[in-house]
């Protein structure tokens, strides 16, 4: 498929904003691109080195620098970000809810189908239909009870059938398909598409029908754990699949490249299988050249490739344009700061469909229109009692469907704040996960869904000119397309870039050894490196703030970030004295290893993380650098707890 996007792919990979690189095997290319790309990342390191405030290193929280001077100094350093001010625009007119409350976004991962203007207008519509309807109070009728733009259905079938025989799908579903596949710079030549309820499901899916009786291996690349990988290996081990983890090196994280060319290029018999790949690290950032999945396929591997880490436009890269793996894997949620329901899709090459084998396994999902506002109000007219046992109905399958919030709110305590600070144009609504964990075990009525009770309605939402139509209208993915890839990959640069410089400026005051306050793993300041970061935060003794400790502080700081545990690290004979220091042990439950308890043991080191989006602006960077920052007051931690204790806060201790 010749993608109308390999133009501007092209130019991305010239300003080398795809990774070419691969196991120290020279390319072809002249000395002058050498020297020009060289050149470029020299340039960039040094405008780096000054984006910060003179002083470069700072040891008291309270005599920071302005959100003002530092954005000017970032600015002088980069002039070109203001060419990304588009992004700001964007921002502003449709995601306001962000500015609104002041709530700072880092641990979303996946990409955003709909707008936060988008669920207002739908919100607004229901609440007019509710007040014109007696059946049911206005404030019984909010938003939390209508799932904004649609809901989801598990099927009957399998993925082999799906992908075989297909199904009869919805206009609606049509719709979004098609959407979802150009953003994704695919071709329904080429690949055949299936929903499933989220990340996870896709993973258990693929592992459940992927013939490991013959194909016997399945060989991971990921530098951390990863809940939807864990759920493919424990299913392909009961399947006999032989599971290989390609291993990192510190200090850098980078794939220890002489490893993981033993396990690919294997001459043991029945070396095929799975190689798992996700071009990129969504904790630490770390970018790995797409060049291992043609070597995997060249060995006789068949490639499943993450997508979910990457960002909006990242297919759209020249490697990824011309090279297609068997499979593809990603997922999206409905409104980024505000609904982290969605799914997950998977991708089949059309070609290697033939080794997928029937599954008793489930997670295909259907999508199930919403309602219109409209519809409710004349179906409330009709009969007062069945719509309000639907309205019941609905809430409960909400709260099944929806994800669970980052901070100590419940979601009930967050729909009221929602609604009455709405009333005074100001929202703070605050969602942790990118996407929604539904079990199969919920399999139950009150989210088994009718399809054919939907049937009448779907022509009148789909073909609508009108609000009806608007719901499906996938706003979120047109605003990455109207940004392209060489704004959000330049943005996304010099963010993440800033925020790594920034954190690595903090040191503790009169500690001996000069203790930093902020361990980075993985790539530092880097011309190159994908928009995340993990680090740790130590006290004035050098000893590890626990990473669950300062997510519920930033939680409480109205900043959402994530935990992780980064693991497979090897370290090389100069680093072997450091082991003991900085790997932590656990069992394969994850938690605390316990007396007698003869789980396996896990070696690896957890970590906070944070991710940033294409609408992250450099004022969320700025307040989680100041965040972080006021861990240089000693006492930080324990004020916090004495503060949360007078405030009669039980429900979360630090």
């Amino acid at each position: 498929m010749h993608s109308p996007c390999t133009g501007e792919a092209s130019q991305a990979c010239f300003h080398n904003l795809c990774q070419l690189p691969f196991l120290g095997i020279p390319e072809p290319q002249s000395s002058t691109s050498t020297t020009t790309a060289a050149s470029s990342r020299h340039v960039f390191e040094v405008a780096m080195a000054s984006s910060m405030y003179p002083n470069s290193q700072f040891t008291n929280h309270e005599s920071f620098p302005s959100l003002q001077e530092s954005f000017s100094y970032f600015t002088k350093a980069f002039p070109l970000y203001s060419q990304t001010d588009q992004a700001d625009k964007i921002r502003e007119e449709e995601y306001y809810h962000l500015s609104l409350s002041n709530h700072v976004c880092l641990d979303y991962i996946g990409h955003g189908l709909f707008s936060y203007s988008q669920q207002r207008s739908y919100s607004r519509e229901a609440t007019v239909a509710s007040a014109s309807s007696s059946s049911l109070p206005l404030r019984q009728y909010s938003s939390s009870l209508e799932t904004p733009f649609f809901g989801i259905s598990y099927k009957a079938a399998n993925l082999h059938s799906q992908i075989q025989y297909g199904c009869q799908e919805s206009e609606m579903e049509c719709k979004i398909q098609k959407r979802i596949m150009a953003l994704m710079n695919l071709s329904e030549d080429d690949y055949a598409m299936v929903f499933t309820a989220n990340q996870s499901s896709a993973f258990k899916l693929l592992a459940d029908s992927y013939p490991f009786q013959s194909n016997h291996n399945l060989l991971t690349v990921y530098d951390h754990e990863n809940e939807a990988v864990k759920i493919m290996i424990e299913r392909s081990k009961n399947r006999g699949a032989r599971v290989m983890s390609a291993e990192f090196s510190w200090k850098s994280l980078r794939i220890h490249s002489g490893k993981l060319l033993e396990k690919v290029r294997s001459k043991r018999k029945n070396r095929r299988g799975l190689f798992v790949f996700p071009l990129q690290s969504r904790m630490t950032g770390a970018r790995y050249s797409y060049l291992w999945m043609n070597m995997a396929r060249e060995n006789g591997w068949h490639v499943l490739l993450d997508a979910c880490g990457l960002g909006p436009k990242d297919m759209e890269t020249l490697g990824l344009s011309l090279f297609k793996p068997d499979f593809l894997i990603c997922s999206f949620f409905k409104v980024f700061g505000e609904n982290p329901s969605g799914f997950g899709c998977l991708f089949v090459k059309k070609s290697s469909s033939s080794v997928i084998k029937d599954s008793t396994s489930t997670g295909l999902v259907r999508l199930v229109p919403a309602r219109r506002p409209s519809q409710i109000s004349e179906e409330s007219a009709n009969d007062d009692t069945e719509t309000e046992e639907k309205a019941k109905q609905e809430l409960h399958d909400d709260d099944i469907l929806q994800g669970s919030s980052s901070g100590p709110m419940s979601r009930q305590q967050t729909s009221e704040k929602t609604s009455e600070l709405e009333e005074t144009k100001e929202v703070s609504v605050k969602q942790k996960a990118p996407e929604i964990e539904v079990s199969v075990k919920q399999k139950a009525p009150e989210i088994e869904v009718s399809v054919a009770s939907f049937e009448s309605s779907q022509s009148q939402i789909i073909a609508s000119n009108g609000s009806g139509y608007s719901y499906l209208e996938c706003r979120g993915l047109d605003h990455a397309d109207s940004l392209g890839l060489i704004s959000i990959s330049t943005r996304a640069r010099y963010l993440i870039n800033w925020l790594v410089n920034a954190l690595t400026s903090l040191q503790h005051p009169h500690s001996e050894n000069g203790h930093p306050l902020v361990r980075i793993y993985g790539p530092k300041v880097k011309f190159d490196r994908g928009p995340a970061v993990a680090f740790n935060v130590f006290d004035w003794k050098g000893e590890k703030i626990d990473p669950a400790i300062v997510q519920k502080l930033a939680d409480r700081n109205n900043i959402s970030l994530s935990c992780g545990f980064l693991h497979h690290i090897v370290f090389s004979n100069k680093y072997e004295h450091e082991r003991e220091q900085i790997l932590e042990t656990r069992t394969s439950e994850g938690g605390a290893v316990l007396n007698g308890k003869r789980d396996k043991l896990y070696s690896g080191i957890s970590v906070v993380t944070a991710a940033l989006g294409f609408l992250t602006n450099f004022e969320d960077v700025y307040k989680l650098w100041a965040f972080v920052s006021r861990f240089l007051d000693a006492d930080f931690v324990q004020k916090e707890r004495w503060r949360y204790t007078a405030l009669n806060q039980m429900t979360i201790e630090v």
